[in-house]
């Protein structure tokens, strides 16, 4: 047993001294082998360090703040804003080589990252230069936030990886979407006013609407179209301001449109949709007030209310302060009419197709801007009650397709738009414009069969016009080619169908609802903010 038992105790002090060895062995083993490195980590995984951490967030503030460039596109400037993952891409991927240690100099180690990095930076903007050359980058307003931002997306399967555009302080910031939606950069818009199409965008609430009170504004607004005199109850149409997609219009002043105005004169020349335009441009530029050294200096155009007349036909207004005119005559085909017999009352009249009204052929000269509007009367209804005779060439008109209701309405803004265009090269003071129609919102019937527009809730239709062509595809087809402007309001309005006059009156009767005429404050004013913007 003593034996056995000493014989075990030997064999166990060998094992021990045995693992000794081998532990000793395999530390001194550990401390020499220059490929321990790749014991410990992989090699295709880099971890960034904290020095090198704050190292990368100074190079991208560093980035961030160079100065801007030139895009040669436009005036504006704009800085592009890179970020450090952009920097970093492909760095992030490289471990130490086999033969370094893992714990290498530190100061080195990020000296030679920060030259890298700088380089990267030098040559960042040549290079996203030249992308951008290809690149097709569209532009859309955003409504969630008062500040736009201003950024620029790449491929689709990498959004991740994407370049910020940061416009300069003083520029208007937009939101840049993804390339591919062939949409152009906003321009701006005091430099380039045509290049905006006010007819694409959308209708927001604006909690400083409406520009004047539909209470107060007497003396300028006919009382059958002042809403707030009615029993309508529902006023949130008042409230909403049209937002154009691709620019921003500056805000509509009285005081900024008479010093534009000074000196000059404004005429609508149209239906009573521009009678409308007329009136609303009258309470905007008044706040709705009633001034008394506004003169009515209509005599000066023979626009006086004839014996036995409801109306004049038309009115002129004059601000003695800056000078400024406004103007409006009734000419609902915007055609001239011609009495067939002047001795007899219920004459007929020829309507010629061809020739401008009378009252536009003698005072364009005196113009500064006009806006010309017709639509709502071409019908055989109107036509047949007011007695006019369709007349071309100064003869009755024989063709059978200008015979056509539709036809002969084109046929009239084709040629009173060309002859406007024809007499500016005269006067090269004056702007001309054909507004687009007004769009009616009948439903189930007419104005005599039964037609209503119910509606009060505001943009329940839709709030948003995408398309780039105009809705009225005669008024544009007249001005193309020529220096008369379009202005296009048909599709902003046709969202618009809770803002007629419907089915309220002064008298709260019951009877023909008006689907046709808006409600005043509302979307005629839309239509002078678009004109002022132009002007």
């Amino acid at each position: 047993m003593k034996g056995s038992f000493y014989g075990l105790r030997g064999k166990q002090l060998s094992l021990v001294l045995i693992t000794i060895v081998c532990m000793s062995i395999l530390v001194w083993a550990w401390e020499k082998n220059p490929l321990r490195t790749s014991f410990v980590r992989p090699q295709n995984i880099w971890l960034p360090r904290t020095s090198d951490i704050q190292t990368e967030a100074h190079l991208e503030t560093a980035v961030r703040s160079q100065p801007p460039e030139s895009s040669g596109k436009d005036e504006s400037s704009i800085a592009e804003e890179v970020t450090i993952k952009d920097l970093n891409k492909g760095q992030f991927d490289v471990a130490p080589s086999m033969g370094s240690p893992w714990m290498t100099d530190v100061g080195a180690n990020l000296t030679s990252r920060v030259e890298e990095k700088e380089e990267l930076a030098k040559g960042i903007e040549s290079v996203e230069s030249k992308r951008n050359e290809t690149a097709e980058v569209s532009f859309s307003v955003t409504e969630s936030r008062g500040k736009e931002e201003h950024d620029s997306g790449v491929d689709n399967s990498k959004q991740e990886e994407r370049i910020d555009f940061q416009v300069p302080p003083g520029s208007e910031h937009f939101n840049a979407t993804l390339p591919g939606e062939n949409n152009e950069k906003p321009p701006i818009l005091e430099k380039n006013q045509a290049a905006c199409n006010f007819a694409k965008g959308k209708w927001v609430v604006d909690d400083r609407r409406p520009l004047y009170s539909g209470f107060s504004c007497k003396r300028w607004l006919s009382g059958m179209w002042a809403c707030r005199l009615t029993q309508r109850m529902n006023f949130d149409y008042e409230m909403l301001k049209w937002q154009p997609k691709d620019c921003q219009i500056e805000e509509f002043e009285g005081s900024k449109f008479l010093k534009r105005m000074q000196d000059k004169t404004l005429a609508f020349v149209g239906d009573s949709l521009g009678r409308q335009q007329f009136q609303s441009l009258m309470c905007m530029i008044t706040g709705g007030k009633d001034r008394l050294d506004v003169l009515d200096v209509g005599r000066e155009y023979g626009l006086v209310k004839a014996k036995g007349a409801i109306r004049p036909d038309g009115w002129v207004y004059r601000f003695p302060s800056t000078n400024t005119t406004v103007l409006y005559y009734w000419s609902a085909s915007l055609c001239d009419l011609e009495p067939l017999n002047v001795t007899n009352p219920a004459t007929e009249y020829a309507m010629h197709l061809d020739r401008p009204p009378a009252f536009l052929q003698r005072f364009i000269q005196r113009f500064d801007v006009l806006v010309l509007n017709t639509g709502h009367h071409w019908n055989r209804g109107k036509l047949n009650a007011n007695r006019w005779i369709m007349y071309v060439g100064g003869a009755r008109n024989t063709n059978k397709k200008i015979a056509e209701i539709a036809r002969a309405k084109d046929f009239t803004i084709h040629s009173i738009v060309s002859w406007v265009n024809s007499q500016l090269p005269k006067y090269p003071h004056l702007k001309a414009f054909y507004r687009s129609i007004s769009p009616r919102h009948f439903v189930n019937g007419d104005w005599n069969t039964g037609g209503s527009c119910d509606n009060e809730i505001a943009m329940s239709i839709g709030k948003e016009v995408l398309q780039d062509e105009s809705s009225d595809v005669n008024a544009e087809s007249a001005v193309r080619g020529t220096k008369v402007r379009l202005l296009d309001i048909t599709a902003p309005s046709q969202v618009r169908d809770e803002g007629h006059i419907s089915r309220f009156s002064i008298k709260g009767t019951r009877g023909v609802q008006d689907c046709l005429h808006w409600c005043l404050p509302g979307v005629p004013d839309t239509w002078n903010e678009l004109l002022f913007a132009q002007i």
